[in-house]
């Protein structure tokens, strides 16, 4: 494998329910629209605070294994300018809000997407709630990547 330098370890777990769960309201919320660039592994995310803040990055995800629970990613934040140019490029979009539900060791994001498919995901080993409609893990699962849910979007 190619050296990831300025890359970053993630190791998370994701799991499909069947509805949104209970969340706190006072929780973390964003609103997020990703562009996967098409023939490539590049994705551009914009996300929006409750506030109208908006961060927007260019991202480049890599497994480090055979399976996704650990993939190395690295990020660089884009201007307007940076972002207008890389936004004309072809891409699959996808787009939902995002809760990040605290932890006791973080946080648990909760994502709905524009399709109604509710999606968890957790950073490292932890568990979700116990009350949470789950209907299976789908960490391993390539239909629930967010490259293969933006191509079975609208």
């Amino acid at each position: 494998m190619t050296p990831m330098k300025y890359a970053v370890v993630e190791r998370e777990r994701r799991w499909l329910l069947a509805a949104v769960p209970a969340l706190p309201t006072d929780a973390r919320r964003l609103t997020i629209v990703d562009r996967y660039l098409t023939g490539t592994r590049l994705r551009l995310r914009e996300a929006t605070e409750a506030d109208g803040t908006v961060v927007r990055k260019l991202g480049h995800k890599v497994r480090t294994g055979g399976d996704a629970r650990e993939i190395a990613h690295t990020s660089l934040y884009l201007d307007d300018a940076e972002w207008d140019l890389l936004a004309t490029l072809p891409a699959r979009t996808l787009t939902k809000t995002r809760t990040l539900v605290p932890t006791g060791e973080g946080h648990v994001a909760v994502d709905v997407h524009a399709d109604g498919t509710v999606v968890a995901e957790i950073d490292g080993d932890g568990e979700l709630p116990g009350e949470w409609a789950v209907l299976r893990e789908v960490t391993d699962d390539e239909a629930y990547t967010g490259g293969a849910l933006a191509r079975r979007s609208p």
